[in-house]
């Protein structure tokens, strides 16, 4: 298997620079670093309340939503995502969302798809038909929705629902897409859909996933980056908590190899 390496002349989709996030004056993620390369899929793992669905959202700025503040920089395409002249609404255009939950709109399926391109001004109905049948097609569900795309997103399946939900994201053309555990309520055989699906989008976009199961990660992504959670005392005994990234790299590299002993002891179930 080819190792997965980011040098100088590796084309980059999203970087990372220092960055922390804040709830308030509640620091949640500290000082975090990471280049994540363009057509890959790079997984987030770590135990629960680390900082993984934070950053992740840190990067398409559905953080605002929730009035957090991001220190540091957010590199995409040569601009800082956070810096003042930035329309959120477009960065959340180009980089788009997968929610844990399947959230299809209650609406046909062919609406839903067809929903970011008419909110960016498509009205042409040939046109529409072309989107809503290519996402489809891009997202494995055409075959088993073609002849009924007037029923309810919300009638399907919920394997079915998360892919109508990722032909949602990619009708609007983004060049990333960020999945925050898309498989945690979706059985075994949805989730093998899920991860096969990833890798035939990946050749057309940036994946950035979340997952609490490591071997998912292992076997669906190309980088992993293990974040750990942080704590100490204040002076009047008050504990505080946050999340750091603790190793980036190769997939496999970091399940057989870990730099850190941290990451060997949450890989290895001693703690987490």
């Amino acid at each position: 298997m080819t190792k997965n390496t980011i040098t100088s002349e590796t084309p980059l989709a999203l970087e990372a620079n220092n960055v922390s996030i804040y709830y308030g004056s509640k620091r949640a993620v500290r000082d975090v670093s990471m280049k994540i390369p363009k057509n890959k899929i790079t997984a987030f793992i770590g135990p629960s309340g680390c900082g993984k669905t934070t950053m992740l959202k840190c990067f398409n700025r559905m953080n605002d939503f929730a009035n957090a503040r991001v220190d540091g920089e957010i590199i995409y395409r040569g601009q800082n995502l956070y810096a003042g002249n930035v329309d959120a609404v477009e960065v959340r255009r180009r980089i788009g969302m997968v929610f844990q939950k399947p959230n299809p709109f209650p609406k046909s399926i062919y609406d839903n798809v067809a929903y970011g391109p008419r909110l960016l001004g498509v009205k042409d109905k040939k046109t529409l038909d072309e989107i809503v049948e290519l996402s489809l097609k891009q997202s494995a569900l055409w075959d088993e929705v073609k002849g009924d795309l007037k029923k309810s997103g919300m009638a399907l399946s919920g394997g079915q629902q998360q892919r109508l939900c990722i032909a949602r994201t990619v009708a609007v053309e983004p060049e990333v897409i960020l999945m925050d555990e898309p498989c945690s309520a979706l059985d075994p055989i949805a989730t093998q859909r899920i991860e096969e699906l990833m890798k035939e989008l990946q050749l057309s976009f940036t994946i950035v996933i979340v997952t609490h199961n490591m071997q998912q990660a292992s076997r669906a992504s190309d980088f992993t980056g293990f974040f750990n959670i942080r704590k100490e005392e204040d002076t009047v005994g008050k504990e505080n908590r946050w999340g750091e990234l603790i190793e980036f790299g190769d997939t496999q590299d970091m399940f057989n190899s870990p730099q850190q002993q941290e990451t060997a002891d949450y890989i290895s179930g001693r703690f987490g």
